[in-house]
């Protein structure tokens, strides 16, 4: 048996939806059940091409966290993707179970639109998890908790393996009755070469350049001759930047990656009593982060912090918290003007 799990949140550390997959994954593991999971934040451009991954599956959990209203927008890009490219026949055999865990109000709408969406698709959705909690301590704390989630995962084993029939919906003769189709009719093997060349952004880049070409070619046509700089991060100006800037802490000792996505680098940190800082290959670390060369600039510069680039998104990290917020007292970068 083989199960996936799409988390549709920002990956954020304090996210207690995180830790609620976590318990999942171990009670599937404990049933031999094979668990893949999909980060959609960590590839936003591969969501067009997800649905795919639906094809070798008996199973599928949507993870959702509610920060503010609704199921977020990776899982909402991932269900129109799973509407317009998805394999129908294979989606209608799929169990469905959703897991909603909100720091705001919300919960079980959000839920319900997940079970109603996979219903429209045309798949079998269950009961899922849906429940509030300002923390994940608030459930890692309670035994009964977490003896709820482990039945829930059960459940949904049991259905899978036992293949266990569900009465028809009113939202499967909405599609059937209602929706209209498109006029164009694709097989699954055209439906999938179309999503990857929708997630394929060459084409984007490649207008981008030819726009940026032409506004050069007519800005010289019009006799204005000043040089435009643009404001760029250069590699090892981010390495001097924190070696120069660096301000050890007594009894402290920590490894950090900093995944610079649009640089394709990874620069790694051991910060103590022996200070190192140099790209390398991507590997764990006591904290993970990820992010992009501008933020890096602002963070350089002094003009944001790194807790002020992880509470807007900005940054996304893993590991431990208070790790995390060491970077802006072992590094303290001056604001210039």
């Amino acid at each position: 048996m083989k199960v996936n799990i799409y988390y549709g949140g920002r990956g954020l550390l304090e996210d207690p939806t995180l830790f609620v997959i976590d318990r999942i994954v171990q009670v599937l593991e404990e049933l031999r059940v094979t668990v893949t999971r999909y980060n959609m934040y960590e590839d936003k451009a591969g969501i067009a091409t997800l649905p795919n991954t639906l094809k070798d599956c008996d199973g599928v959990i949507l993870a959702s966290s509610v920060e503010w209203f609704g199921i977020g927008g990776f899982m909402q890009q991932f269900l129109d993707m799973c509407w317009l490219y998805g394999d129908k026949e294979k989606i209608s055999n799929l169990y469905m179970m959703p897991v909603v865990v909100a720091t705001a109000y919300g919960e079980q709408d959000a839920e319900l639109s997940l079970r109603k969406a996979w219903d429209v698709l045309g798949g079998i959705s269950l009961n899922g998890l849906a429940t509030y909690v300002d923390s994940h301590e608030v459930l890692e704390r309670n035994s009964a908790y977490l003896a709820l989630i482990e039945k829930k995962t059960e459940d949904l084993y049991r259905n899978i393996n036992q293949k266990a029939v569900k009465l028809p919906t009113s939202s499967t003769a909405v599609k059937n009755n209602i929706i209209k189709k498109s006029n164009i009719v694709l097989t699954p093997q055209e439906s999938e070469q179309l999503s990857k060349f929708v997630a394929d952004d060459g084409y984007v880049k490649k207008q981008k350049e030819d726009i940026e070409e032409l506004a050069a070619m007519f800005k010289q046509m019009l006799g204005d001759d000043e040089e435009v700089k643009e404001d760029v991060v250069y590699e090892d100006d981010i390495v001097e930047g924190f070696c120069k800037n660096y301000y050890p802490e007594k009894d402290f000792n920590a490894k950090y990656v900093i995944v610079i996505s649009d640089l394709g680098k990874n620069l790694i940190i051991n910060a103590g009593k022996e200070f190192s800082c140099s790209y390398g290959e991507d590997q764990d670390g006591d904290v993970k982060l990820k992010t992009e060369s501008s933020l890096m600039r602002d963070i350089l510069a002094g003009k944001v912090t790194f807790q002020k680039g992880f509470m807007s998104g900005e940054i996304t990290a893993k590991g431990n918290f208070k790790t995390l917020r060491m970077l802006d007292q072992i590094f303290r970068f001056r604001y210039n003007k």
